[in-house]
């Protein structure tokens, strides 16, 4: 494996991954959510979203040929999927149910689709067609565990911004995710046409 095809599967995962892009949506899942707990969140979303996209990796262009499920019904199951999130985060003021029901907040939403979603699972499909499975996973790996230190470090992005600049900062987001959501199922509409 040389260092050019990880950076050529790193890239565009980085953008697939879009930590940065994901943070706000993470902080107002995880507003509220004491230290010890939100320490343990983040672990589980990161191992979650690896083992996910790692197996997607190894047989999920099989498992979807044997179900009949190309590329672009993945893609706007998907950004149906993200597409009902964002509304829901750019609508609510209140989120109690994210606040009560912790027990499933790792691994999804978070580790499964924000972290490791349909853009991911669809760019590790690509690019290991064209680099091969060892790069794809290390790149990906590796965009991971930046979500993930990213995460860790999130509490001091709060004290950075505050509780309001949290909340403006992830409607912003939730409203890209909105339209990142309908450009998925665009994009999937045009491959079937």
């Amino acid at each position: 494996m040389g260092m050019d095809a990880f950076w050529l599967c790193f890239v565009p995962l980085f953008v697939a991954v879009d930590a940065f892009g994901v943070l706000p949506l993470f902080l107002s899942f995880t507003e509220g959510i004491e230290q010890k707990r939100l320490r343990t969140l983040i672990t589980v979303s990161v191992i979650t979203a690896t083992v996910v996209g790692l197996l997607f990796l190894l047989i999920g262009e099989v498992v979807l040929r044997m179900l009949g499920i190309t590329v672009a019904d993945f893609m706007i199951a998907g950004g149906i999927i993200l597409f009902l999130i964002s509304i829901s985060d750019i609508v609510t003021v209140e989120k109690p149910l994210r606040r009560v029901q912790t027990q499933t907040l790792g691994p999804v939403p978070i580790g499964v689709p924000l972290i490791v979603g349909p853009a991911v699972l669809t760019t590790i499909m690509l690019l290991s067609r064209q680099y091969g499975l060892l790069p794809t996973a290390i790149a990906m790996v590796a965009n991971i565990l930046i979500a993930g230190i990213l995460f860790f470090t999130s509490g001091y992005v709060i004290k950075l911004i505050g509780t309001a600049g949290s909340t403006i900062l992830s409607k912003i987001s939730s409203l890209f995710l909105a339209a990142i959501a309908v450009m998925m199922v665009r994009k999937g509409m045009m491959m079937f046409f």
